[in-house]
């Protein structure tokens, strides 16, 4: 961060004296006004609801330009890195800041091999919950409780524990997710298997079963790893600010991600893409494909409270890159599994025809997003639509982990602590109180 050329003047209408405030330039994206000293020289504070024109810290991790529909992990196009790297390797690099060699990479896949069992006692502890509990309300549970197996990487300040605790939380979520599925379904757990790749040792802990051998399919393994890629950063999202606060007090790093795993249950957030297929069902019990035409005019009625889920985005007002990659991963695993005629799918590409093509949705650039299209390969797989939130939770481990390793790292980090503009009673007496 430098200091810019220009400076922000700040004026009042009632006559009080103007102040000047420092403007920052990052290496690419907006300048940024420096308000830090606004409330000690004016006693007022900003008001920016949702936090949407404030840059809460300084970042080299994830760039994202929303007009262009450009992402960048570490200034790397997340195009090249789904087309060209692994899931892992992009662990590397978001937490590392440079793609690993050839030994780098070697080393840190065993590495996070190594780690993916979880104590055993874990399995009764999941054994507390409901078989028919939310996946995410027992990721939330599970993931929390980690810190109280692993006592010795607890220290967020301490740069080793921070470490450890990365390997064996990006390790860990696929077993834990995997876990919670069989849990539900009632069948056996699946040890992991460390002679597998990240993507296809998840596969065989998800559908593998003790009586047979488990073949992994590499289309739906590259297919896996993509999307662990496409959702393993975002930027400042809402359950990466979750983790930096929570974080910011000084909590273990399990404590952190787990509350991120929390944030990322929402609707609006991590299960936007179970949403969008939710969707879909509806349009399916409304007469199916016959009636998408019908579905989108209402889309488009304000008062019909209807929404189209899986298209537009907060931040892209471009085609979302990653649904782009998304695009090919969808119609590659269709077509593998011989599902291009199947009604539900045959439903999701009409959907996305009217979209792409309507004025109504081109003008306000209701593309499709990542959500749409990710909803879609995972269905086809056979991930369960409520199970969907846990592998984007699973992705986006690594994300979490670097973004909180970074806070914990810069010197002007300080303990989050918003501000408000309140509007409620001013100070009263109770009565017969003096």
């Amino acid at each position: 961060m430098k200091l810019a050329d220009n400076k922000a003047t700040l004026s009042f209408s009632n006559g009080s004296p103007s102040i000047e405030m420092p403007v920052y330039s990052g290496s690419i994206g907006p300048d940024v006004i420096d308000i830090r000293k606004l409330y000690g020289q004016t006693g007022m504070f900003t008001y920016d609801p949702g936090f949407l024109s404030t840059a809460s810290c300084q970042s080299a991790i994830t760039f994202i330009d929303g007009d262009k529909g450009e992402l960048l992990y570490r200034g790397y196009p997340i195009e090249q890195l789904a087309n060209h790297g692994d899931y892992l390797d992009t662990c590397y690099l978001l937490l590392k800041g440079d793609l690993p060699d050839a030994k780098q990479s070697t080393d840190f896949h065993k590495l996070v091999n190594n780690h993916t069992m979880v104590n055993e006692q874990m399995q009764f502890f999941l054994r507390g919950f409901r078989r028919d509990a939310h996946p995410m309300a027992v990721m939330t549970g599970l993931v929390g409780a980690l810190s109280a197996f692993y006592h010795d990487s607890t220290d967020i300040t301490n740069p080793e524990h921070r470490e450890i605790s990365a390997i064996r939380l990006i390790a860990k979520l696929p077993t834990l997710v995997a876990m919670s599925y069989k849990y539900g379904i009632g069948q056996p757990f699946m040890y992991p298997q460390n002679s597998l790749s990240y993507s296809g040792n998840f596969l065989r802990m998800m559908f593998g079963v003790p009586c047979e051998d488990y073949v992994v399919n590499p289309v739906l393994e590259r297919a896996l790893d993509r999307i662990f890629i496409l959702h393993a950063d975002h930027e400042q999202n809402a359950s990466t600010s979750t983790v930096r606060l929570c974080g910011s007090s000084g909590t273990n790093p399990f404590a952190a991600v787990a509350a991120g795993v929390a944030c990322l249950w929402g609707p609006a957030h991590g299960g936007a893409n179970e949403a969008c297929l939710k969707m879909l069902d509806d349009i399916q019990r409304m007469g199916g494909i016959s009636k998408v035409g019908e579905f989108m005019e209402q889309v488009k009625d304000k008062n019909s409270g209807v929404k189209l889920m899986g298209f537009g985005h907060r931040v892209y007002k471009n085609y979302d890159p990653r649904a782009k990659l998304m695009q090919e991963t969808c119609n590659e695993v269709l077509a593998e599994l011989g599902l291009e005629n199947d009604p539900m799918f045959k439903l999701a590409k009409q959907v996305e025809k009217i979209a792409l093509e309507d004025d109504y949705f081109v003008s306000r650039k209701l593309y499709p997003n990542v959500d749409f299209y990710s909803g879609i390969v995972q269905r086809a797989i056979g991930i369960p639509v409520n199970l969907f939130t846990g592998v984007f939770a699973l992705a986006r481990t690594v994300g979490w982990i670097a973004q909180l390793n970074e806070m914990i790292g810069d010197p002007e980090y300080k303990i989050g602590r918003p501000r408000q503009m309140f509007t409620g009673s001013p100070r009263r007496n109770v009565p017969g109180a003096k």
